[in-house]
């Protein structure tokens, strides 16, 4: 028997001993059999109420119980491109954002001004620039008049050559000049890339979260101001080891678990449908386990950005067995024997509410009926079934109060139950089932 399979059961069972308790004692407070003294009640007193389900004949789904992180498809961390304090907040969590939408500002009266010097100095370049060309213009002129002259021997070759030199060193003025005219417009457009950094604008479009601004505030490059992500599209990364990956492959079906998502107590989780969409191909080499991930669309905001949650990869079915529910099996504390206890005198017949787990009037407890206790071997585990040899699909197996037949009981009187009604029971918590059962309970009292 894995251990595995055992301590889920043993978790299932310690759950379901509340219900078992609150079972007997509605047994008890039953006014039909409160007849007085001598009568059904006293008969009854050392006969314990359990729950029993119909045993059923089938295959379980093979599948992998993994634990996953949720995580916003495109998800960025927002933080600022300069030092400074902050002037304003535009945007409060869970705003939606288009690309490009501003979202904080920082006070911009330094960078401002930095940009006024900025065009200053480039307007400064600019007029000597023009100056620089001026002087070339004019030295260029001076030297073809020159030339002139020269040609008819009315300037000396002397002159000529003072006037070439000029004019080097004016077209190297010229020069520098533009050099410095580029230089003075390449510091203005720094000087305006830092003003325009003072307005922080969202990088994609998506649902700002974890808002870290405030009015007033410090900030630097280290400061995370928001996360911002698009929830509608979502992916659950997951980790796979060595040995799962003999089953597991892209496409296979994922069952999500989305618990927390519905504000009823007690209900079970949403469950999402998905396929497993990548598998990274590189193992890490301490661990031996590579990741992997789910693509799933957010239907109606049911799973959040750093939720976890729990996730099945089926990889095909089982061999056909008798199916029981988790609950069912039962360890004997006396001898150690695992298996389920069956009412031997339950027939198939028995009609059996389908939707007891909501109905206002659950099945009656039987007459006291036997009951004996089988040793079963497990050969397949599903999530909230067992598949398992050594019983017949159709028998009654006791799924709540097996603790109270393990005292050396052999008779019980058995309330009938669906599947839906078990399967629910095992999927609530410990508090949960307190206040369902004391509920029902309460309900049986008014009606009587």
């Amino acid at each position: 028997m894995p251990k595995k399979i055992y301590s889920i059961t043993n978790k299932t069972i310690s759950l379901l001993a509340v219900a078992a308790v609150l079972l007997a004692f509605s047994a008890c407070s039953n006014p039909e059999e409160s007849q007085g003294e001598g009568g059904p009640a006293a008969s009854y007193e050392n006969i314990p109420a359990v729950e029993a389900v119909q045993a059923r004949f089938g295959s379980l789904p093979l599948s992998e119980r993994l634990s996953g992180t949720v995580i916003a498809k495109n998800q960025v961390q927002l933080y600022p491109e300069i030092s400074g304090r902050i002037s304003e907040v535009i945007v409060q969590n869970g705003e939606k954002v288009s690309k490009g939408a501003p979202l904080v500002r920082i006070e911009d009266n330094q960078y401002r001004e930095q940009v006024q010097q900025a065009e200053a100095g480039l307007n400064i370049s600019k007029a000597q620039l023009k100056q620089a060309q001026s002087r070339l213009n004019e030295l260029q002129a001076q030297y073809k008049r020159t030339k002139v002259l020269s040609e008819k021997e009315l300037s000396s070759d002397l002159e000529m050559e003072r006037l070439e030199a000029q004019m080097e060193s004016a077209r190297a003025d010229v020069e520098l000049a533009e050099a410095q005219v580029q230089q003075a417009e390449s510091t203005l457009q720094e000087r305006r890339d830092l003003l325009s950094r003072t307005v922080i604008r969202a990088p994609i479009s998506g649902t700002v979260g974890q808002r870290n601004a405030e009015i007033g505030m410090q900030v630097s490059t280290g400061t995370q101001l928001f996360i911002i992500g698009d929830l509608d599209e979502l992916r659950i990364e997951v980790v796979l080891t060595e040995n799962m990956l003999k089953n597991i492959e892209v496409g296979q079906t994922a069952r999500i678990y989305a618990s927390g998502t519905d504000e009823t107590a007690g209900s079970s989780p949403t469950v999402l449908t998905a396929q497993l969409s990548r598998i990274s191909p590189f193992l890490n080499n301490v661990t031996r386990s590579t990741e992997a991930e789910i693509d799933v669309k957010n239907q109606n905001n049911m799973l959040r950005p750093g939720m976890f949650v729990a996730v099945d990869i089926l990889y095909g079915e089982s061999t056909q067995a008798t199916l029981i529910p988790t609950s069912a099996l039962y360890t004997d504390p006396n001898t150690g024997n695992e298996g389920v206890y069956v009412a031997t005198s339950l027939g198939s017949e028995v009609e059996v509410i389908e939707d007891s787990s909501n109905s206002e009037e659950p099945s009656a407890l039987t007459q006291p009926i036997d009951v004996q206790f089988k040793p079963v071997n497990v050969i397949a585990e599903g999530r909230m079934e067992l598949g398992v040899s050594g019983v017949e699909s159709g028998s009654w197996i006791v799924t709540v109060g097996q603790n109270l037949l393990s005292q050396g009981r052999s008779q019980a009187r058995i309330r009938t139950s669906s599947w839906d009604r078990i399967l629910t029971l095992q999927g609530l918590q410990r508090q949960d089932l307190l206040r369902d059962v004391l509920n029902e309970q309460k309900s049986r009292q008014q009606t009587m």
